[in-house]
């Protein structure tokens, strides 16, 4: 669905892009993830027709990108930043995107009824919380019934409540068929969402795959335990459960009655980040 090989973009000489390749399925959620500034943003800018890269190949739907009007017609963009008409009312706003897009407008009820926003209707965009703007960009997005979803740091700011509705619609959405593109610093909601991740820093991809099968990879052990040593402090030890050695091991200190706990040794999305870059994902 959607194809990226060596994909260079500068900003006067600022490296933005150094080369990135990578692709996604359709049907896949694919999270983007790396700190502000290493190239998310431009990326998906460059897949979404918005920005002209500097050399390398970038196509959704086996379509080139860059002012595409054919192709504009089949993704939805959420950005990051709010960019509704706030003097108009959440129903106006979405009017207008329907007549741009020439999209039905009784989808409007459908979808400000799926992020339980229907009684919000009339009321004015500037009155909204940002909770319930990013709602309204997410409908906007959909109204014409796209089938790549483009999502900037789609939660950014939002509590937790507000944040969980969100990924439910997104869930619901790819479970339709629709094949998200996800940029996003938070490592919990990537988890939560996706099939696949990239990590980029610096405009380079460091690291990608499964969320389960990077944190196999990156993992000291699948299990720590917490022993009791000779004058009572705590010892770590970090063992493999599927291993003989470290069955004797664990049989041989609940003889001895050294465990004060065993815990998954299972390294976060972001755990992983700090060790393929050496700097945190902020």
């Amino acid at each position: 669905m959607i194809q990226v090989e060596d994909l260079h973009k500068s900003y006067g000489d600022k490296a933005a892009l150094q080369g990135i390749t990578f692709d996604v399925n359709e049907g896949e959620i694919f999270g983007f993830l790396g700190p502000n500034g290493a190239g998310k943003t431009t990326t998906l800018k460059i897949l979404t027709g918005q920005l002209l890269p500097s050399s390398g190949k970038a196509t959704v739907m086996n379509e080139n990108t860059y002012n595409n009007s054919r192709l504009s017609r089949h993704i939805g963009v959420v950005p990051e930043n709010t960019n509704l008409y706030e003097r108009l009312t959440v129903e106006q706003n979405l009017q207008f995107f329907c007549r741009l897009y020439e999209c039905d407008t009784r989808n409007i009820d459908y979808f400000l009824e799926q992020v339980q926003m229907l009684d919000e209707k009339k009321t004015v965009v500037k009155k909204l919380s940002k909770g319930l703007k990013q709602r309204v960009l997410l409908i906007r997005a959909l109204l014409h019934n796209p089938k790549v979803l483009f999502l900037d740091e789609p939660t950014s700011g939002l509590d937790p409540a507000s944040a969980d509705r969100i990924h439910k619609l997104i869930a619901h959405l790819n479970s339709q068929g629709v094949t998200v593109f996800l940029t996003s610093h938070n490592m919990e909601e990537v988890d939560k969402l996706c099939n696949r991740v990239a990590f980029i820093d610096k405009g380079k991809i460091v690291e990608m795959g499964k969320p389960a099968d990077l944190k196999l990879k990156y993992a000291r052990g699948n299990a720590k335990v917490l022993l009791f040593g000779p004058d009572d402090e705590i010892v770590e030890e970090y063992i493999d459960l599927q291993g003989i050695e470290s069955a004797r091991k664990l049989s041989k200190w609940i003889e001895e009655g050294r465990i004060k706990s065993i815990h998954s040794n299972e390294p976060t999305l972001a755990d992983i980040f700090v060790e393929v870059t050496g700097r945190e994902l902020s």
